[in-house]
């Protein structure tokens, strides 16, 4: 994949909506009367809703190269997982006054400037990012058996754009090794990506494969508060994809790497939270180690690329990126096969 053909979702910035906008919005369409206040995003334009009455709510102004079917499988999800399992923490959607979608078509502007965006309303999930609190054993935990509801509550989900093309695919990691420089840890991951070539691709035709989060990361996740190692919310939809099972684990994982003590303790917890609510196959467990070293390998060239392109975002758009070069090289001290046989040995315990 070259850097153009990562596409404008990734390279483009979403047209400027001011908070003036938002209020309007929210009111023509979803007749909500509320004060908006900016959120951050890596691709949309997101406002905080608060209602006099007290409810609150998200606003989503797409971006304008999302195809209108990704966005339709966001909130198709949405209210599928809010009926396979009323109790996940997940946002509940919000249906326009108007028309048959959950999403409206908003015209910015007139004449060939003007910008068309499709515009959704959800419910705010109160609660603390997840990266705010100290990974526990319990965090950790109770971050894999949630993810395991929430795959479990996906499994007969199906929709016209799941199998559409996406960057952050880590089963297609290979295709962003030209975004690697030279320095060290470039080299280490080059080196994994040749491993993953080898080793895991030619088995990812046999994983069990349904539509998954594929984002489950700590600023993604919510807890009760700093501190708390309950759950309380699961957000951002916007990398739903049809891929492997054991790859939204993967995901998940990979941003549990610790400092110290064994490289994978902190992963290992979140697997074996979640096999205790959805087992995993044993050639599933024989990819995981690949899969989330690929994770960290997008986390390191997708969040570079698009910094490079966006200095004004910088910040936003790298807050993974120095973790996972570090879990990089913990990961790189270790045998694939003494990774897998790790995870075998938790799993069988």
């Amino acid at each position: 994949m070259t850097t153009s053909e990562l596409g404008a979702l990734l390279n483009e910035p979403v047209p400027p909506v001011s908070v003036e906008d938002a209020e309007a919005l929210a009111r023509a369409y979803f007749g909500v009367e509320a004060a908006a206040e900016p959120l951050g995003g890596e691709r949309d334009r997101n406002f905080h809703l608060r209602e006099t009455g007290g409810e609150e709510w998200v606003l989503k102004i797409v971006h304008p190269a999302e195809d209108p079917e990704l966005t339709d499988l966001q909130s198709q999800a949405l209210m599928h997982l809010a009926s396979r399992d009323p109790g996940l923490p997940v946002p509940r959607v919000r249906l326009p006054l108007r028309g048959y979608r959950a999403d409206v078509l908003w015209q910015r502007g007139t004449g060939p400037g003007s910008v068309a965006s499709r515009i959704r309303m959800y419910s705010f999930l109160p609660g603390a990012p997840m990266h705010l609190t100290a990974s526990t054993s319990v965090l950790r935990r109770n971050l894999g058996g949630t993810l395991a509801r929430m795959d479990l509550a996906l499994q007969d989900l199906r929709h016209p754009a799941e199998s559409h093309d996406l960057a952050w695919d880590a089963q297609n990691v290979a295709r962003v090794g030209h975004l690697l420089g030279d320095s060290d840890g470039d080299d280490l991951a080059r080196q994994a990506l040749d491993h993953f070539v080898d080793h895991a691709a030619p088995g990812l035709a046999r994983l069990r494969t349904q539509i998954i989060h594929n984002d489950f990361n700590p600023h993604n996740i919510l807890t009760q508060e700093v501190g708390d190692p309950r759950i309380a919310g699961i957000i951002d939809f916007g990398d739903l994809i049809r891929g492997p099972l054991v790859q939204d684990l993967a995901t998940a994982a990979a941003y549990q790497i610790a400092d110290g003590g064994h490289p994978l303790v902190g992963p290992a917890e979140v697997v074996g939270a979640f096999h205790d609510v959805c087992p995993l196959l044993a050639h599933e467990v024989e990819v995981l180690f690949d899969l989330i070293v690929a994770r960290l390998i997008l986390i390191i060239t997708i969040t570079g690329w698009r910094a490079r392109n966006h200095p004004e975002n910088r910040d936003y758009i790298l807050r993974n990126s120095q973790r996972a070069r570090a879990g990089l090289r913990r990961l790189a001290s270790m045998e694939c096969r003494d990774a897998c046989a790790y995870f075998h040995d938790i799993l069988e315990s």
